[in-house]
């Protein structure tokens, strides 16, 4: 199985410039006139040219809206240096709602994007996710 990240933005061009900027991505090729692809990341992002106000699918009874939103699905971003990773993210133009912190399985930030889609960065510690299962349990 294959994944691939579908971002909807109402500013196309302004998305393609935080995204390459904030995180070193590059475009891998244009899908028309309101697609960008994105490369660099461990799967390709698909930046989409979508109107605030315009409904997601045909039967959606709320529109899309670009302030900012809770989501339950969200990216993780991992990197080398969580300070520096949000440094240049917000120098992008997302916005730091949580500072970064550290904890047994590693540090992270939580952030927004300017379209108000969350996201976190993440360095795992040595032991990652691991520090959080209990010893001897889980497989």
């Amino acid at each position: 199985m294959d994944l691939l990240i579908n971002i909807d933005v109402n500013d196309l061009a302004a998305a393609e410039r935080f995204y390459t900027t904030a995180f070193d991505l590059r475009v891998g090729r244009r899908l028309g006139a309101g697609v960008v692809e994105l490369l660099g990341a461990a799967a390709p992002i698909y930046l989409i040219q979508a109107p605030g106000g315009t409904a997601p699918t045909p039967d959606a009874a709320r529109r899309r809206d670009y302030a900012r939103h809770w989501t339950p699905v969200h990216l993780d971003l991992v990197v080398e240096d969580v300070d520096a990773a949000v440094a240049l993210a917000v120098a992008a133009g997302a916005a730091l709602e949580s500072p970064a912190q550290s904890h047994d399985w590693g540090r992270i930030a939580g952030l927004a994007d300017p379209w108000g889609h969350g996201f976190c960065l993440l360095r795992f510690s040595e032991r990652g996710y691991d520090a959080l299962v209990a010893s001897g349990a889980g497989a």
